[in-house]
């Protein structure tokens, strides 16, 4: 399967509810974007919600990988550094793919997106990303051309008694 990005796509009330199902499904299977499962769709409306109105305020992008039929199957958000000394990078949040599709090569091709979408921005020089270490997360955005650039040990508690490096990673553009 192929899927067909678009960087700031027309939010409408078709993708508002896909994503919120995407992240629903993730967050279920498992994927660290945020919750612990299990979530609903109500659950994680509320982050969705402050993406949209980030978005909405040119604070933020959206990028979503539609299949043929149009159902939502990917996204990744583009957060531009508004700081003055820091505007030639930016972060990457809520990075998922449909867990019935992952191992196909998707999540690399979401990754190649959103490293073009950088570029159209214009100035973007390097993207950074936060990932919850001890799921190989690492190994898959290192393969994508990413470096760890730091790890805070233990910063992110999935459950008492579990908790997890949070990872941060580097691509220059």
């Amino acid at each position: 399967m192929t899927l067909t990005f678009a960087f700031d796509p027309v939010v409408d009330p078709a993708l508002v509810e896909g994503f919120a199902q995407l992240w629903t499904d993730v967050s279920n299977a498992g994927g660290a974007v945020g919750f612990v499962p299990p979530v609903t769709v109500e659950d994680v409306r509320p982050e969705l919600d402050k993406h949209l109105a980030a978005a909405a305020e040119g604070r933020s992008r959206l990028l979503v990988g539609r299949d043929t039929d149009g159902r939502v199957r990917a996204t990744a958000v583009i957060v531009p550094n508004q700081h003055r000394l820091q505007k030639h990078g930016a972060w990457v949040y809520t990075v998922m793919v449909d867990p019935a599709l992952q191992g196909h090569g998707l999540g690399r091709a979401l990754m190649a997106a959103v490293a073009d979408a950088a570029r159209a921005i214009g100035g973007i020089e390097r993207l950074l990303l936060g990932c919850r270490g001890g799921a190989g997360l690492e190994r898959f955005y290192e393969a994508c051309g990413y470096k760890e650039v730091g790890r805070v040990p233990g910063a992110i508690r999935v459950a008492p008694g579990d908790d997890r490096d949070d990872v941060t990673l580097l691509l220059s553009l």
